[in-house]
């Protein structure tokens, strides 16, 4: 595969990816009309190893079936968002009003899943969220044109709060992780149901996206409580777990999180400043399943690095469109049929373990427990517990839960739980 950069303007670059097996290069002829795909990931910018990872784990999918689906041949437009919500709308625009893509599939940050989807509805244009994990795009602000395959914010951490309470037996537990509305919707959901079954949780320190130095922050964790909940990913986990350490707080104050703070596009740049870090997520690299250890060994092959959750999401999400539009027997013009086909699927032979949707179009998939450990040389995230088919409404009554508002930076629990 080869990499052919088209230059549009000054500021805007496409990358067209082309076929060696084939000679058909992006954008031109073929003997039957190509499927079109839009694909939008931060590749510069802040985020850029988390763009890569799921840019990576996208085009390891459609390399294994050739660039093909519903005897078609597949092409990808590629769009760079920077993980700035405005950019990825425009480049939204320019993918569907200039490129006429049949689909979509990318992006990465929460903030920009809710920037593009009603966009995405007003165009009609069905879209694959592998990774952004914005709970309110499958709840109270359902998106009609939208397909999640991946996960909700909430939805490990449901399980890791009640797990947290449980299984570690903490009591008191300060958070600290990036203000928007992942970072908010993560921690709103370990402190419902952790505070639900007893714990406290004893402050909230928010970080900007844009921090470089956490010592203010880390000066105002208390000493009084049992570890602190961290949610970080790119570079800023980095910088985080790296100072937690430096600032004497590892091993005073044990450090739990979100499954992005070690998640494996970060992890083996980490060292001993990670270890014994426990996180909630749905998937880890070290997963002992066929499956699993079928597309890690082919996505070290291919890239010469262990597969993050990232990367895994969006071959994931490769594989559910293609479904799709096998199932379609390759006819996306009509986007609402195919949009049906889209959530219709189910696939169980997956790296992360069988994955179907609920009745308002999110995963019900497993959730584990993490923890990292060196082995073989090597810091994974050794899964120790699993919960399977975990729904994003954990053990709530879906109706009960969406008369809840959203959680947010203020969240706090009802009071009836």
């Amino acid at each position: 595969m080869k990499e052919v950069p088209v230059k549009l303007s000054t500021s805007v670059v496409v990358v067209v990816f082309a076929l060696l097996a084939t000679g058909v290069v992006v954008g031109q002829s073929a003997a039957s009309v190509p499927i079109k795909v839009g694909f939008i990931a931060p590749l510069s910018g802040p985020y850029v190893q988390n763009g890569r990872d799921i840019l990576n784990g996208f085009l390891l999918y459609l390399e294994e079936i050739g660039y093909r689906a519903g005897g078609r041949q597949i092409d990808v437009v590629v769009e760079d968002d920077e993980a700035i919500p405005a950019v990825g709308l425009t480049k939204a625009r320019k993918l569907v009003e200039r490129d006429k893509v049949h689909l979509m599939a990318g992006a990465l940050l929460a903030s920009s899943g809710y920037a593009l989807a009603p966009y995405i509805d007003s165009m009609h244009i069905p879209m694959v969220f592998p990774v952004v994990s914005s709970d309110d795009l499958t709840q109270r602000r359902r998106s009609k044109w939208i397909v999640r395959t991946g996960w909700t914010s909430s939805q490990p951490n449901h399980v890791f709060g009640e797990y947290a309470a449980r299984t570690l037996k903490l009591k008191k537990v300060a958070t600290i992780g990036l203000d928007y509305a992942f970072g908010w919707e993560s921690v709103g959901g370990f402190q419902r149901t952790f505070e639900a079954e007893g714990g406290k949780i004893a402050q909230k320190i928010w970080c900007p996206l844009s921090v470089h130095d956490f010592a203010p922050y880390l000066a105002q964790i208390s000493r009084d409580v049992d570890a602190v909940y961290a949610l970080f990913l790119g570079r800023a986990a980095l910088q985080f777990m790296r100072q937690y350490q430096e600032y004497g707080l590892k091993d005073r104050v044990p450090l739990i999180g979100s499954g992005s703070t070690t998640d494996e596009h970060v992890l083996p740049s980490m060292g001993n400043e990670a270890l014994g870090v426990i996180t909630a997520l749905h998937y880890s690299a070290a997963l002992a399943t066929p499956s699993n250890k079928s597309f890690v060994a082919a996505y070290r092959a291919r890239y010469n690095k262990v597969p993050s959750y990232y990367s895994e999401s969006m071959y994931t999400g490769a594989k559910w469109f293609v479904s799709a539009i096998e199932a379609r027997g390759g006819n996306v013009e009509d986007s609402a049929a195919l949009l049906d086909a889209l959530r219709k699927v189910k696939l169980a032979d997956l790296p992360r373990g069988p994955v179907e949707l609920d009745d308002y179009g999110s995963p019900v998939e497993n959730v584990y427990i993490r923890k990292v450990e060196r082995v073989n040389g090597e810091l994974q995230n050794t899964v120790i517990e699993t919960f399977p088919k975990v729904s994003q409404f954990w053990k709530y009554n879906p109706a009960d839960y969406l008369k809840q508002p959203l959680y947010s930076r203020r969240y706090i629990p009802p009071p009836t739980e």
